[in-house]
């Protein structure tokens, strides 16, 4: 048998090419000020984790122009090698003092943040504990180490309990949350989670890559959010949404951090992260602490498009963020919905099973600080005519 003929026999994507509704890979000539250009024309960007909107803010770019000036286009080794620049040391040393803990790992991306801490810290005869709903690289992670997977319902405190009662009182355990589930918008109960973890003697890794910069009141994470700082281990974070970058992080006990930075393979054979891009997050970080009136007119907007979608009769489910699903159920009329949309200047993501439960497809749509509620007004009109249109809503 040819390997490759797994890859001869698949037409799916072809055929929604052909069919003019093939939503994916589009190529955006600008992003910038919560629209997108397309092939010349203008729409409505509502599909970006920018929720700051800082990849244009002149402190950002200047930055990122000074880190090339100063230390070339890229490190061209790893971390562990040649790859260590100074700049990396900083930006570790920050994050630790953000995120309120002793140390800090920066890798490459936020996938291989996820991979390389899972894999390393779960081995043989330990469990990762996974939400359901959990992040794929946070499953991915699992999978690479020596360790179990066992899953609870999604944030089902009783169904944890049930789940830790079960595995070895010796054994070690570490519990892997998503801090906003970036497909339902919702936030995990980490207070209740917590209290669960000390009664099995469990260890809590919280994934806050949609939550830095958006939740608590400095804008640290789902852990400030909740007032549980000292009590979450490990707090794993992303450098493409909020930071208006590229790469991943982790924070916690200092030891922990020195273990993985010795033993973590996603981190020690991965070229380092390119200057430009530490030189954006640390810009990014010190605006996310000096201008906390993004974050104020971010949760601004979001109530106004809950509000809007939830007013007009869309089913958007039990977020709490700016991450808005818009429910719809089935995967091609999710897909041709999203088309009109598009046609119609709104750009949204569409995401449809087996990324998301069955019967559950979507548009997923997320919003920023440099939305205006002129263009949500625009949007909301968008999404009532076609719903109607398509038998979304009456």
């Amino acid at each position: 048998m040819d390997i490759f003929e797994k890859c001869l026999n698949f037409k799916d994507a072809q055929k929604a090419r052909d069919e003019g509704w093939y939503p994916y890979f589009i190529p955006i000539t600008e992003n910038k000020d919560g629209r997108a250009v397309v092939n010349g024309v203008e729409r409505i960007m509502i599909g970006s984790n920018n929720y700051l909107g800082l990849t244009y803010h002149p402190k950002v770019l200047e930055a990122a122009k000074q880190a090339v000036d100063k230390y070339g286009s890229g490190c061209t080794g790893s971390r562990f090698l040649n790859g260590t620049l100074d700049a990396h040391i900083e930006l570790e040393k920050r994050l630790a003092e953000f995120t309120r803990k002793e140390g800090a790992l920066v890798y490459s991306t936020g996938y291989q943040t996820n991979l390389g801490v899972i894999s390393t810290l779960v081995g043989k005869g330990d469990y990762a504990i996974m939400d359901k709903l959990n992040h794929a690289s946070i499953v991915d992670g699992g999978l690479l180490s020596f360790g179990e997977i066992v899953r609870f319902r999604h944030n089902d405190m009783q169904d944890l309990d049930r789940v830790l009662s079960k595995l070895e009182d010796d054994a070690g355990k570490l519990i892997i949350v998503d801090g906003i589930f970036s497909m339902e918008g919702d936030i995990a109960p980490l207070p209740d989670i917590i209290e669960i973890a000390r009664k099995y003697d469990a260890r809590v890794m919280v994934d806050d890559a949609h939550s830095i910069g958006v939740l608590g009141d400095h804008g640290r994470g789902t852990a400030e959010h909740w007032g549980v700082e000292d009590d979450v281990d490990l707090i794993m974070g992303t450098f493409s949404k909020s930071f208006a970058s590229v790469g991943g992080f982790i924070a916690g006990q200092k030891e922990v951090i020195d273990y993985l930075q010795h033993i973590s393979r996603s981190m020690i054979f991965s070229a380092s992260l390119p200057p430009s891009a530490v030189a954006t997050v640390l810009a990014a970080l010190e605006i996310i602490q000096a201008e906390p009136e993004r974050r104020e007119h971010l949760w601004e907007i979001a109530h106004y498009m809950m509000d809007g979608y939830r007013k007009l009769g869309f089913d958007i489910g039990g977020t709490e963020t700016p991450v808005i699903p818009v429910i719809i159920g089935d995967n091609m009329k999710t897909f041709l919905f999203w088309r009109a949309l598009y046609e119609d200047g709104v750009y949204s993501n569409p995401v449809v099973s087996p990324a998301v439960p069955e019967k559950s497809s979507r548009l997923r749509t997320s919003y920023m600080a440099s939305h205006t509620f002129e263009q949500m007004d625009t949007v909301l009109e968008k999404f009532e005519y076609h719903g109607k249109k398509f038998g979304l809503i009456s």
